[in-house]
């Protein structure tokens, strides 16, 4: 296997697990207990934390999205591919197994 493709493909798995771990931190939209903390929150520094998790949120997204685009050119056209359209249309009768047929049932009303 071709060692940058294996680099890239860590670094995606990376970055996927710190992009859980941002979504996970991010508080939730409804209007639950967080709503009475808000003023609160944003006297105190909270919500430019909200706002760089989201930053961090949107730049994992981005880096996910342009390595894995990467990562498909990386692989390149060096004989991995396989093509089955010659196997398709060079079977021969020969090849295909032979199925037993079904028993021939009686009819039960005689």
């Amino acid at each position: 296997m071709n060692t940058v493709f294996v680099i890239l493909t860590v670094l995606i798995v990376i970055a996927a697990i710190l992009l859980i771990i941002a979504v996970l931190l991010q508080n939730g939209k409804a209007d639950g207990m967080v709503s009475n903390f808000v003023a609160g929150n944003q006297t105190f520094g909270v919500r430019q934390t909200a706002d760089l998790l989201e930053k961090v949120t949107w730049g994992l997204v981005a880096f996910i999205l342009v390595v894995s685009v990467i990562t498909s050119f990386t692989t390149g056209t060096n004989g991995a591919d396989i093509d089955i359209t010659d196997k398709i249309e060079n079977t021969t009768t020969s090849d295909t197994p032979a199925f037993p047929a079904s028993p021939i049932q009686e009819n039960p009303n005689n």
